[in-house]
């Protein structure tokens, strides 16, 4: 019912309810959007945005993958979903340390410490949270916004992943602020650092549950 109605709304109605999906389910705390919040937070904003260009760049390429159908073929290789999955959490891990060990921003730090793309985009492309979320909107777009064409498609969720990072590095900006003091830069990154963990834990269960 509901598709139908969608399926026949004006292209302008079919697109904003494709947005008002991708906000919610790709836009939802989880290892990427959490780890660029905390990156922000911990590096401030310009130092953050190799980083989150680099998960925007694999969160695209994740977006491609799905409606490629490839996502499909490379699950059912022996071993691979496993190691991806591997792979991601121990860069979580990582990551979580260098936030946690970050020293305020009134003392800068060693700039070899920050996240960089390379890094985010290898977390992107591992991170098994995008391929449930994306896919999920990408089926639901696929079966009730029939009057857009693929590449209409693609192109507003590629714009949402650009705009869904960007808010939340601007987030992770807002509490940099506080950060200038010693103590509270502490308990700060410390917190963002348990959160990633605890996102990424909640990630890695909720894609085993669907698999």
């Amino acid at each position: 019912m509901v598709g139908d109605v969608l399926s026949e709304a004006q292209p302008w109605q079919q697109v904003l309810a494709l947005v008002m999906a991708a906000t919610v389910v790709m836009g939802s705390p989880g290892p990427a959007t959490i780890s660029v919040t905390a990156v922000g937070a911990a590096f401030g904003l310009r130092p953050s945005l190799g980083y989150t260009s680099g998960i925007v760049l694999g969160t695209t390429a994740v977006l491609l993958v799905v409606a490629a159908g490839i996502f499909g073929m490379l699950a059912s290789v022996p071993g691979l979903a496993p190691l991806l999955t591997v792979a991601s959490a121990l860069y979580i891990l990582y990551l979580a340390f260098r936030i946690a060990t970050a020293p305020p921003l009134a003392q800068g730090g060693n700039a070899a410490a920050r996240p960089t793309f390379f890094g985010g985009f290898m977390l992107a492309v591992a991170n098994p949270k995008a391929y449930v979320a994306i896919g999920a909107v990408f089926a639901g777009a696929s079966s009730t916004v029939d009057g857009l064409g693929i590449s209409a498609k693609l192109l507003v969720l590629a714009a949402m992943i650009v705009a869904i990072h960007v808010l939340w590095l601007l987030a992770g900006t807002i509490f940099a602020r506080l950060l200038r003091d010693p103590l509270a830069s502490r308990i700060i990154n410390l917190v963002f650092a348990a959160t990633l963990v605890l996102t990424t834990a909640l990630a890695e269960l909720g894609a085993a549950a669907k698999a």
